[in-house]
């Protein structure tokens, strides 16, 4: 037994606000799949910036709660919080733009046969409609076991194009995965 509140297998997508434990539940599944299947064939791709906001870090990075194995391939992106980071929405469209961008290129160089994909942040490369989450699913699809988890809240604003594309690619993942594992 685990200690998750899912299986190793499959997809899951662990959702929910600021600060819920998704990173936190993430590297938990990780930690549990090294234990059982070691470290060949672990991709890790970490997408989330690291935010201080009224004295609590928004974001951040499984390497937080887990040494990751250097046997594991991990990918990780310099990310803004566009909305958090930005007074107009030209500024947070653009920082999403390079999220985008800096996200592509570790994408470009994802080893070919994955066993076990864990996403911290999945939407920040998506929050600008130049990216599609399609790229990222059909990687996860080859791999035994997909572990993603991605913001789920209103408190960083609805209506700007940065949430738009944030809560398309969300519904996209969530038509995508197994299963959702809801931490609000």
């Amino acid at each position: 037994m685990t200690g998750l509140q899912f299986p190793l297998s499959g997809s899951t997508l662990v959702t929910g606000p600021s600060n819920a434990g998704k990173t936190r539940t993430t590297a938990a599944a990780l930690d549990a799949w090294l234990d059982s299947e070691g470290p060949a064939g672990v991709v890790v791709l970490d997408f989330a910036p690291e935010l201080e906001r009224d004295g609590t870090i928004l974001g951040g990075r499984l390497d937080r709660f887990i040494t990751v194995p250097e046997a594991a391939w991990v990918g990780r992106i310099d990310a803004s919080a566009p909305r958090a980071e930005s007074e107009m929405d030209d500024q947070a469209v653009a920082l999403a733009r390079e999220n985008a961008r800096r996200a592509e290129q570790q994408m470009d160089a994802l080893p070919e046969n994955p066993r076990a994909v864990f996403v911290n942040d999945a939407t920040i490369p998506f929050q600008h409609d130049l990216a599609s989450v399609s790229r990222l699913i059909d990687y996860c699809d080859r791999a035994t076991l997909a572990v993603l988890n991605a913001f789920d809240s209103d408190e960083l604003g609805v209506d700007n194009p940065v949430s738009r594309a944030e809560r398309d690619a969300l519904g996209q993942l969530r038509r995508w995965a197994d299963r959702t594992v809801d931490l609000s």
